[in-house]
């Protein structure tokens, strides 16, 4: 009995010793954390308390103690409005459209960048291609306007040139989503880089030269030896993507909607912002808001399921 009470008692004294030696070594690190870990506690844990309001007919003069409980009465005239299926559908054509056409062009152009071997040109390119994902989406949205609009724009004078007639990409609403992905893949696709440049860099050059001497060229190279070293990151960064599948992004939407595109603008983002913002309409926007983050949830679990099944890591 006293081996093993000597055990219980001087394990955790073990392990706690391991801990504080292991924390020593990597004390920095930890120290690094700090900030990223303020940042989650502060504004997006803490905050989580206030989904409560979901469930009630919420008031800021009585606050959440004093604020009648309704249930799930918002969610089901949510599901049940007439707003939520075209809100689905606009928000799900920008999502599809991103993954069909945004998602693979920071992969492409890593790709296309790994084969520069002028290391000087390569970082110029780099820079150049990094610089738009600096610029403020209201000044995207300003050179979009000024871009195509029905009246001056640079783009309606070349069309208007060649057959006579003007289109109105800012109003129609077919054209809406096609801007959306066009201002993403201009604004993000260099920065996106970053990713999986790091992860190219850390690929064995000399699984390149084996592959040169048995006499591989630069498609086979780069399809039998860089898409593989890669697709891990590819899957982590796919899974991530998918479960933000109903974020669209709120300001870009915001800027570039108005009352002519409308129908095909209006997506969750915006309408939870009209809802609570504008019209006051607290409780049932923090119902609209709590519904895309549980489908967000689900579909961060479903997709990494189904790469831990394909054989691959996940997020964890």
């Amino acid at each position: 009995m006293n081996k093993v009470a000597n055990v219980h008692v001087h394990k955790p004294t073990k392990n706690k010793g391991e801990f504080i030696k292991y924390f020593n070594q990597h004390k920095w690190l930890y120290i690094m954390l700090i900030p990223g870990a303020l940042y989650f506690i502060l504004f997006r844990y803490i905050p989580m308390g206030g989904i409560i309001i979901a469930f009630q007919q919420y008031s800021p003069f009585t606050g959440i103690m004093g604020s009648k409980w309704v249930g799930v009465t918002h969610f089901k005239n949510f599901f049940s409005g007439a707003d939520f299926w075209m809100l689905l559908k606009n928000t799900l054509g920008i999502s599809i459209l991103n993954l069909m056409f945004f998602f693979p062009a920071p992969i492409i152009l890593s790709l296309l960048l790994n084969e520069i071997r002028h290391d000087k040109y390569k970082r110029l390119i780099q820079t150049f291609i990094y610089i738009p994902h600096f610029i403020s989406w209201v000044i995207v949205a300003s050179l979009t306007y000024t871009l195509f609009n029905i009246n001056d724009g640079i783009v309606n004078q070349i069309i208007n040139s060649i057959t006579g007639h003007t289109i109105n990409f800012l109003g129609l609403p077919q054209y809406f989503r096609g801007l959306i992905v066009g201002q993403s893949i201009w604004k993000e696709t260099g920065y996106g880089t970053i990713i999986f440049l790091a992860a190219l860099s850390g690929v064995d050059t000399q699984l390149y030269e084996a592959a040169k001497v048995d006499g591989a060229g630069r498609w086979r190279l780069m399809w039998h030896i860089t898409l593989p070293a890669i697709k891990g990151t590819i899957i982590i960064m796919l899974i991530l993507k998918v479960g933000a599948i109903l974020n669209t992004g709120y300001e870009q939407i915001f800027l570039m909607r108005n009352s002519l595109n409308v129908s095909t603008s209006e997506v969750f983002d915006t309408y939870i912002y009209y809802k609570g913002i504008t019209n006051a309409q607290y409780s049932y926007s923090t119902a609209s808001g709590l519904f895309k983050s549980v489908v967000g949830l689900i579909m961060v679990l479903g997709s990494n399921w189904l790469a831990k099944r394909a054989g691959e890591s996940g997020i964890y």
